[in-house]
């Protein structure tokens, strides 16, 4: 009887109160695992342990963290070229000289036969416009000097054939110092130099050269 109980007293205790390896040092300071008291001291050195292993690896996350920020912030960067600014007068120049040539309109705008050179129109400079633009179909207006429309053109010839060289070729008649205007939805023959306001049908502006 006496023999058995003590091989339990020997499995409990090989079981409940195997000493913990990151507390080994308290365990046996503790006196063993004598009783019950044992088994709540070898618990909460088990504990203890574990929560300082877990705020030792938070620690040193947080300390590798901050030294790579700090490495980062610190690394000198070698490929950054120093930004000079352009001097204000050359930059300025340019730009008005590119606003200049972007915004030139005919003023008035004049049609002309093919002698009549192309350019912008002015009273002082009489050129014909070679940059219309009709404001009801929303076409560019060609033109072929030396050439004029044949008679048997119509609105629905030009709405087909627009903008089109080989189709309205057919209704072109070969003709010197004429030039033939056209959009989707009007046709002139120009001889000479003509006042485009004097022709109250049409629509055509200058778009701007």
């Amino acid at each position: 009887m006496a023999k058995g109980l003590d091989e339990l007293l020997d499995e409990v205790e090989s079981k409940f109160c195997r000493p913990d390896p990151f507390c080994l040092g308290k365990v046996e300071r503790s006196g063993g695992c004598s009783g019950g008291g044992g088994i709540l001291s070898n618990d909460w050195n088990r504990a203890e342990a574990k929560e300082n292993l877990r705020s030792t690896e938070t620690f040193k996350k947080e300390d590798d963290l901050d030294s790579l920020i700090n490495e980062i912030f610190e690394e000198p960067n070698f490929n950054k070229k120093p930004f000079k600014l352009k001097p204000k007068s050359s930059g300025n120049t340019s730009v008005r000289a590119c606003i200049q040539d972007l915004g030139k309109s005919c003023s008035p705008v004049y049609l002309g036969g093919s002698t009549v050179p192309c350019g912008v129109g002015t009273t002082t400079s009489q050129r014909a416009c070679d940059h219309l633009r009709c404001i009801s179909c929303d076409f560019w207006v060609v033109s072929y000097n030396d050439y004029m429309w044949d008679k048997s053109c119509d609105y629905l010839f030009f709405r087909n054939n627009m903008p089109e060289f080989h189709k309205l070729k057919i209704k072109l008649v070969k003709k010197k110092g004429t030039r033939a205007y056209a959009c989707q939805c009007s046709w002139r023959t120009i001889e000479e130099l003509t006042d485009l306001q004097t022709d109250h049908q049409l629509r055509w502006i200058c778009g701007k050269h």
